[in-house]
């Protein structure tokens, strides 16, 4: 009897871990094909309820979720700043379960959506958070560049800055456009799992402008 109850706690054990893996996977799955901000609520609230190893993926994706919700919202700002604090929270927690001298590269996945989540707090009032937000997303952007230079999703961001960055104040767009592309060129591949991996859509987006 002994034996079956370890039997049956390791299969339950075993079952919970697939599950989660598995919950994970879909979420991602489903963040893939996400366009509008339902769709990124929903996912939000379900990447909040997985909690998989490596436990930072998920609320490195809520935050993601909400930056993204943001950046469709930019043109509302009176609506953007629940999503602003919780993908600003999220971010951070996700930062507090990584080691950036051990894991750099996860880091510096965290670091670019923690810029674009200031960004979008840029969005709620420019001219009152211009200053202080705009800064903290460009330090939050420089810091994943030092983490991992060829990252294409903190490409993508500093492309997008650069393009919507008036010239007089250090917008590019010749820049802009190179640095889209070379983003675009990495992310060429297609590619699944529940490693972050969005920033193809963006970049062609972004490019699309150009034509």
């Amino acid at each position: 009897m002994k034996k079956l109850l370890i039997c049956l706690a390791v299969l339950f054990v075993t079952y919970s871990g697939f599950a989660q893996s598995n919950a994970l996977q879909q979420a991602v799955a489903k963040l893939d094909q996400a366009q509008t901000v339902k769709d990124y609520e929903t996912l939000e609230k379900t990447f909040l309820g997985i909690t998989e190893q490596p436990a930072w993926l998920a609320p490195y994706y809520a935050a993601f979720c909400n930056a993204k919700i943001g950046f469709l919202l930019q043109d509302d700002g009176e609506k953007i700043e629940p999503y602003s604090v919780r993908g600003e929270e999220q971010a951070k927690k996700a930062l507090a379960l990584l080691d950036a001298a051990k894991q750099p590269k996860e880091a510096a996945e965290v670091y670019t959506v923690l810029s674009m989540v200031y960004r979008t707090k840029v969005f709620i009032n420019p001219m009152s958070y211009g200053r202080k937000y705009g800064t903290l997303s460009e330090q939050a952007l420089k810091q994943a560049k030092t983490l991992d230079a060829q990252n294409p999703r903190a490409m993508f961001v500093t492309a997008w800055v650069k393009y919507y960055t008036p010239r007089m104040w250090g917008g590019d767009k010749d820049l802009a456009k190179q640095l889209a592309t070379q983003s675009l060129q990495q992310l060429a591949t297609p590619a699944t799992g529940t490693d972050p991996h969005w920033g193809k859509a963006e970049d062609e987006a972004l490019l699309s402008k150009f034509k």
